[in-house]
Parts: structure tokens; sequence; C-alpha cells
């Protein structure tokens, strides 16, 4: 089984206006998907005959504040534990709107990693059973993840360059 089998299964499936972006990357397959397309297509890999990637490795947050309509994303990391093959699907929502939807009736470990991207990027996963921070305190009301805050604060004393010989 190679990516371009995947890959042209995929858009066989589900059609190119589904599946695109097609590219692979230090021999991983990447594909990028839409809300509607996500859990059909996580369902049909993980039932597929040949492919079994019924293994979630890792879902994580992202944000692009530049990507106008697709400032918050999704990605998926999937593994066929049985092949050997490894696969990551990628979706994008505005930062608007930024519900997609949960995975966790497919796979149980997605549970605390989408609590985990709601936390810190403010994607709200619909369906899911028990979506509340995980890490940070419930009362904060800000995602520390996106990039919508200064790198270091300028003013700190601790971090001048000549300090550090530099």
């Amino acid at each position: 089984m190679t990516n371009e089998q995947i890959a042209q299964d995929l858009v066989a499936k589900f059609g190119e206006d589904k599946i695109y972006g097609i590219m692979e990357n230090y021999g991983l397959l990447n594909v990028t998907t839409s809300v509607d397309t996500i859990v059909p297509l996580l369902h049909y890999l993980y039932q597929h005959p040949t492919f079994k990637f019924q293994f979630l490795t890792d879902l994580a947050g992202i944000h692009f504040p530049d990507a106008v309509g697709q400032e918050l994303g999704v990605i998926y990391h999937l593994h066929s534990l049985e092949n050997n093959v490894r696969l990551i699907i990628k979706l994008y929502v505005p930062i608007e709107s930024p519900k997609v939807p949960t995975i966790t009736g497919l796979y149980a470990t997605a549970n605390w990693m989408e609590r985990e991207a709601f936390d810190f990027y403010g994607l709200i996963f619909e369906g899911h059973p028990n979506l509340i921070r995980i890490l940070n305190v419930e009362d904060m009301d800000y995602h520390p993840m996106r990039k919508e805050y200064p790198m270091e604060d300028a003013t700190r004393q601790d971090k001048i360059d000549a300090l550090f010989g530099r």
C-alpha cells in the first residue's frame, strides 16, 4: 500500500472537491478536507479492509491569523498499525465560527486531545461529551496558543542580550 494508492482511493471515494491539498512530507501523506467530510472520511479510513487507520496518534489545533476564512485548523495524525502507514489530515475553519464535529465516537483518545485544542485554540468540537478546559483554569477568557499576543514582553529585564553575551 503506497501513499499514492491511498490518495487515489480517497479522491475516488470523496471527490477532488472534498480531498485536496494532497502532498507528501517526509514520506507521510498529507491531505486536506472540509468540516462536512471529516467524520465520514475518518470512518471510511477506520473501516477500510486494507487501510485500517484505527489509531489516532495525535490531534492538534493550529492558528494561521493571516489566512482569512481559514484562521483555525485541526490536524489529525492517523496510524495504520497493521500496515505501518501514517496519514495526516487537515481541515480549516474561520475564527468567527470555529466549529468542528467531534470524533470521540470513533476514537476514544480524541476526548482529551479535542479538549486540549479547545482549551488552547478555542476550537469547538460539536457533540463532544465534556468540552471543558483541560490544562488552563476554567475562568480564563482567552485561548493562549492563538497568535494574538506578542511573543515576549519587551520590557523584561532578564532577557537583555548583553546579559547572555550577545
